[in-house]
């Protein structure tokens, strides 16, 4: 029986060699079935502020972030001359872009066409108002910092 040991491991080495020849998968196609299952249209983590970074719960600090750059916007624009100047102008929408090397980006977004033609002068107001803003870590997806836009409206005037 001991004679036959070496020929028995002989044989199963020679056909263990057959079990392990696996296919390598195709890199293209990983890709692209990994590209799909991703969500484009959400983050992981939203844009923060130092303030809001503390917050565990992911919509806490998504909320926190929200109402802070509201009262923030609100208190640079109460500054301005935008009530005086245009009296029936109660809230603009602005579009903010975070970028993802944490600069960011503010544009009126108009809806109503009783805006369109103030759009100039209110973009003009809000580019010199927003300068100096308080920084923002951008939003991640995978880990990795992304750009993000979203449509914040501003009440200009309260009554």
């Amino acid at each position: 029986m001991i004679k036959y040991y070496p020929l028995f491991i002989l044989l199963l080495f020679l056909s263990g060699c057959g079990w392990s020849d696996k296919k390598i998968p195709n890199g293209d196609l990983l890709l692209k079935e990994e590209l799909e299952k991703i969500d484009w249209t959400q983050v992981d983590a939203y844009p923060s502020v130092d303030l809001c970074d503390s917050l565990l719960d992911e919509a806490q600090r998504k909320q926190c972030f929200f109402d802070y750059l509201t009262v923030r916007l609100q208190e640079k624009l109460q500054l301005d001359s935008l009530t005086s100047r245009h009296p029936k102008i109660d809230t603009i929408e602005v579009r903010i872009t975070v970028f993802p090397d944490a600069h960011l980006e503010f544009e009126p977004y108009y809806v109503s066409d009783s805006l369109r033609f103030r759009s100039q002068e209110i973009d003009s107001l809000l580019q010199l108002r927003l300068v100096n803003f308080p920084e923002i870590t951008p939003a991640i997806k995978r880990g990795i910092p992304v750009k993000t836009q979203f449509i914040l409206p501003l009440i200009i005037k309260a009554e």
